[in-house]
């Protein structure tokens, strides 16, 4: 059984940083890609970051590049997201996925396990 629990998650204001993490139980972390996903209130969950299961290929959505890093530790079964230039329009609860793949992924039919969710509110 997979289980994602996020962490990380408060209260900044616009311009500041935060970085989430996702501690993932059960055994082969390092054989998928991992991915943030952001749902705000009364918006549909959208793809925020992936990461391959090497960490060395990553893809964003656009408007998170340049200010959000998505990283991995398979060691530690771990996945991060740096977020940093924070907007208000970053209010979210953000949530990590775990692909069926090993390859990125954008759309959500891709994963198959995913965390309860952690909030990030940014406030202006």
């Amino acid at each position: 059984q997979v289980q994602l629990v996020e962490s990380g998650g408060g209260l900044v204001q616009a311009g500041g940083s935060l970085r989430l993490a996702c501690a993932a139980s059960g055994r082969s972390f390092s054989d998928y890609a991992m991915g943030w996903f952001r749902q705000a209130p009364g918006k549909e969950r959208e793809f925020v970051a992936a990461i391959d299961r090497s960490g060395i290929s990553t893809d964003y959505a656009d408007s998170v590049k340049g200010r959000f890093t998505v990283s991995r530790d398979n060691a530690k079964n771990t996945l991060y997201l740096q977020m940093n230039s924070l907007k208000p329009e970053d209010t979210a609860v953000y949530f990590c996925a775990r692909a069926y793949v090993g390859t990125t992924r954008v759309g959500r039919q891709w994963y198959n396990y995913w965390g309860q969710g952690t909030q990030v509110t940014v406030s202006s």
